[in-house]
């Protein structure tokens, strides 16, 4: 990863830190130069940052400014609502992958495990990289275009907002590939379920603690 995505991640990990930590509340404005200042860092990584937490759904343009958006509980739980719709139902598909394929995921999630979750984006894309093989063999374009959707909403609690997930998220993954090479469908919907519903879960409990430490 180049310096400048290190950056840009860096800068996207504090500034939703801030958001979570209320540092930064629903309707601040996101303006590229004072958060740089407060950063330390220049306009380009924060302006990169900017953009993909308004593409994660916890900012929004209102009218010159990119503003903080109000996280609402009931916006994640019908996120997840879908997800758990269509990630088992699609992935049940993912029976037909070249066993290669699942063994070099398998690969690299226990690097992962070994090394530990870094700040550099790696367990990020290996987590997007898994989500979208295990959606790739049912062919459905448009299905995975609105899971990645859904997906880029709740990304956003990684290991630094939910850091007992890394490993539970991990080995979950490890079973649903075991499940894979079994070529036992409904092992490989049921453990999607699972895994889903654990990340909600985990997700949904944050978001309380959050509301309860930034209340008035």
């Amino acid at each position: 990863m180049s310096i400048s995505s290190n950056l840009s991640q860096e800068a996207h990990r504090r500034i939703i830190a801030m958001i979570f930590e209320g540092a930064l509340k629903s309707g601040d404005a996101l303006q590229e130069a004072p958060l740089g200042e407060r950063l330390g860092m220049s306009r380009t990584p924060v302006r990169e940052a900017i953009k993909r937490i308004e593409s994660e759904g916890l900012a929004e343009t209102s009218g010159r400014f990119t503003r903080v958006r109000h996280m609402r509980r009931s916006e994640f739980e019908e996120i997840f609502f879908l997800r758990l719709q269509l990630e088992p139902f699609a992935a049940r598909a993912a029976v037909r992958l070249p066993p290669a394929q699942v063994d070099a995921m398998e690969g690299r999630i226990r690097h992962l495990m070994a090394a530990g979750p870094e700040l550099d984006g790696s367990h990020f894309q290996t987590d997007n990289e898994f989500h979208d093989m295990m959606l790739h063999p049912l062919g459905n374009r448009t299905l995975s275009a609105v899971v990645a959707s859904l997906r880029r909403r709740t990304c956003v609690f990684d290991h630094t907002q939910v850091p007992d997930r890394f490993l539970q998220g991990c080995d979950e993954h490890l079973a649903i590939l075991d499940a894979v090479r079994s070529g036992n469908a409904d092992a490989v919907a049921a453990g999607m379920a699972r895994h889903l519903e654990n990340a909600r879960d985990a997700v949904l409990d944050r978001l309380d603690r959050i509301s309860a430490e930034t209340a008035p």
